[in-house]
């Protein structure tokens, strides 16, 4: 049972994380990008406690192309299906079908980094080993 509420607490703080960066560099948020930025942020533990030898750099690659896939994923749900509009990347290089491109992509590799760091500083609050 302790696993569940980890994992809700990670997720809770993901998305809670991000719509905060959303709403600071876009001036707005969609309750999309949270549940997303929750997902990310899971996926992201799991990934850290899976690897805990492996470099940071190694683990941002993997957390970068884990939330690419999930902006992917979402875009096409959100965006594409429901016609909600949320986000479209039609402007940027390298974009596919407006819902991921390069540029952002390398911003989900350096934002992987700083999340690294966050569940390192944490872990004291939160025993993640035993999970």
């Amino acid at each position: 049972m302790k696993n569940y509420f980890v994992y809700i607490i990670l997720f809770f703080v993901g998305g809670i994380g991000y719509g905060t960066i959303e709403v600071a560099f876009r001036g707005y948020t969609h309750w999309s990008m949270v549940l997303t930025g929750g997902s990310a942020f899971l996926s992201l533990y799991l990934i850290h406690r899976a690897l805990p030898n492996a470099s940071i750099f190694i683990k941002a690659l993997l957390g970068m192309l884990v939330i690419t896939v999930l902006e992917l994923t979402v875009g096409i749900i959100v965006n594409r299906i429901f016609l909600l509009n949320v986000w479209d990347y039609s402007g940027l290089p390298y974009n596919f079908l407006g819902q991921i491109s390069l540029p952002f992509s390398a911003c989900w590799y350096l934002l992987s980094i700083c999340a690294f760091y966050l569940l390192d500083n944490i872990k004291p609050l939160i025993d993640l080993q035993k999970f």
